[in-house]
């Protein structure tokens, strides 16, 4: 499934707003036990490639479908995110520990562009995998795209004003007027998502659970990013070093103190 999402943020300052806002999704996620975990952040260089490698593990036993809890042992609810960040573009691996071993992958892979999700085919698949691919275009803006339990005020670009910026409200032809604007910023986050669960019985209703997760996912966390513009705007990538490092350890405390909290599995 390819996503395009649109923003009206340009791709180099996006980057900080992503990584400041993906640590303080973490934090809203961790408590009692589950949540998210940091086991490494730092700069990778391979090939000519580089960037920031990340290796997260989710704690994740409430947060799945009740059939996924009653079949799976607790271990395999533990969730290994490999990432490696080299801005513009960035690759995900997501699977499980030994329980699943190489019969559950879920890869992400993005690039940024500063348009408006126009282009076709931007991470280059043959023609028999691109015609099997399911595009889908998400409007930040559009509150008929949350789901209705993630819906909050204060996380709605229609209804957002941005002090700092002057962004915001985004109206229902945001998409359509900004590209028309050169002093406008713009981007797209075209996000490949392929996902791959071996599982008989119940394949294919787990990786359609999964893909719709990645979008409600994509869809919340980007209507977030853009909320709390007025405070990450301005900030250094050696600002987000320092508040990843202060994250970490929060959320080590978190996962002892805190209670559950953070989004429920939608079992639709």
């Amino acid at each position: 499934m390819l996503l395009g999402e649109s923003r009206p943020v340009v791709v180099v300052v996006y980057q900080v707003g992503q990584l400041y806002s993906v640590a303080e999704t973490s934090k809203n996620e961790t408590g009692g036990g589950e949540g998210v975990e940091v086991l490494k952040n730092e700069p990778y260089e391979k090939d000519g490639e580089k960037g920031q490698y990340t290796h997260k593990i989710y704690h994740l036993h409430s947060k799945v479908p009740n059939y996924v809890r009653i079949l799976a042992p607790s271990t395999a609810l533990n969730i290994h995110e490999k990432a490696w960040n080299a801005y513009p573009y960035c690759r995900t691996g997501k699977s499980p520990n030994e329980y699943m071993k190489d019969n559950f992958l879920i890869k992400i892979e993005t690039w940024h562009k500063p348009d408006m999700g126009v282009q076709d085919n931007v991470h280059g698949l043959d023609p028999d995998q691109w015609k099997k691919t399911e595009v889908v275009y998400i409007d930040i803006a559009d509150k008929t795209q949350v789901d209705v339990k993630d819906y909050k005020p204060e996380e709605d670009p229609a209804i957002f004003k941005s002090e700092k910026t002057g962004r915001g409200p985004l109206g229902p032809n945001w998409k359509k007027e900004l590209p028309s604007n050169t002093n406008s910023p713009h981007m797209c986050a075209y996000k490949l998502v392929t996902v791959n669960f071996k599982w008989w019985g119940v394949q294919n209703k787990i990786e359609n659970f999964i893909q719709k997760q990645e979008k409600r996912l994509f869809t919340k966390f980007h209507r977030q990013l853009f909320c709390l513009i007025d405070k990450w705007i301005g900030l250094t990538m050696e600002d987000i070093r320092r508040i990843e490092e202060e994250t970490q350890k929060e959320l080590d405390e978190m996962r002892e103190k805190d209670p559950v909290k953070g989004s429920s599995a939608s079992e639709d």
